[in-house]
């Protein structure tokens, strides 16, 4: 994902299922692109992301030893039921009192040094599957997520996504404020949605979105194909309501495992045969898909 060109957002399945509403959006008439708007907490990962760097935020001294304690309370409680509207509102006064003051090259130098030894472990081998589908379909993948973009952002661009959309804190003079700049949930989420789709030119009618909370609702009626993905028990009862595919993803992966290099043999017979921009398509869709 090319950070210069992310758009700026505004200031206010695998296997059969996948392919049938996939087939069904190709029936309709094409009025613009295709995207795949992914939240990224237990839908892509398997943990709060925000959360998760809580130890090494404990270790630049950022927070305290109680923050920690909080954090992984919080965490648990996540993990254990998911999060409606009022507990993200909790979660989210007490990170923004926690960052408040906070140096912010240090938070994205943090997260930039451990991303890999945090987050490669917590990627569902499900999602990275469905995200190397859509690219080969030509979709643009999008991760969209109340977490803050300091956070967000690598994380997207580890994934091979297009474009990020997250809360943005309020920053003076190199730190945050503990003040909300944009947040990027709920009807937030949407408005994100909306403001990209406008500059990228994506068609929402032919578009899907993939989230695990009833608090995405309006992300997921904003699109032509929603996906409830690990749903919480108000969504389920939603998606089973609306008829809205129900997907389950369980399998946590190394990223890293799956990144490795080619072999020489491979490398000289892709030479050897001139098929430069195959072995290209071929290599970015084998970083993603799960070795059957």
């Amino acid at each position: 994902m090319n950070t210069e060109n992310r758009a700026r957002i505004p200031d206010s399945p695998g296997g059969s299922i996948l392919d049938s509403v996939t087939a069904e959006a190709n029936r309709q008439p094409v009025n613009g692109r295709v995207a795949a708007f992914f939240d990224l907490d237990k839908t892509i990962i398997a943990k709060s992301s925000t959360l998760a760097f809580s130890k090494p935020f404990f270790d630049q001294g950022l927070i305290n030893r109680r923050s920690v304690l909080k954090s992984s309370y919080a965490q648990f409680l996540f993990l254990l039921a998911g999060a409606d509207h009022d507990q993200m509102e909790r979660m989210r006064t007490h990170l923004t009192n926690m960052c408040a003051g906070w140096d912010v090259e240090q938070v994205r130098t943090v997260v930039a040094e451990t991303l890999h030894d945090i987050v490669d472990p917590l990627v569902f081998a499900e999602a990275a599957d469905l995200i190397a589908d859509h690219k080969l379909r030509g979709h643009d993948v999008v991760v969209v997520s109340a977490s803050g973009e300091e956070v967000v952002t690598p994380i997207a661009d580890a994934l091979g996504a297009d474009h990020a959309a997250a809360t943005r804190m309020e920053v003076k003079d190199g730190r945050f404020t503990g003040e909300v700049d944009f947040y990027c949930y709920g009807e937030g989420k949407v408005d994100a949605i909306r403001e990209l789709a406008r500059q990228e030119n994506y068609d929402l009618e032919r578009s899907f979105a993939y989230s695990d909370s009833v608090t995405d609702l309006p992300m997921l009626a904003a699109v032509g194909h929603p996906t409830a993905v690990n749903p919480d028990r108000a969504l389920r009862k939603e998606a089973a309501g609306k008829g809205w595919p129900i997907l389950t993803f369980s399998n946590p992966i190394s990223l890293r495992a799956r990144l490795q290099p080619p072999s020489r043999s491979t490398v000289a017979t892709t030479a050897a045969v001139g098929m430069g921009a195959l072995a290209a398509g071929a290599l970015t869709y084998g970083l993603l898909r799960r070795r059957r």
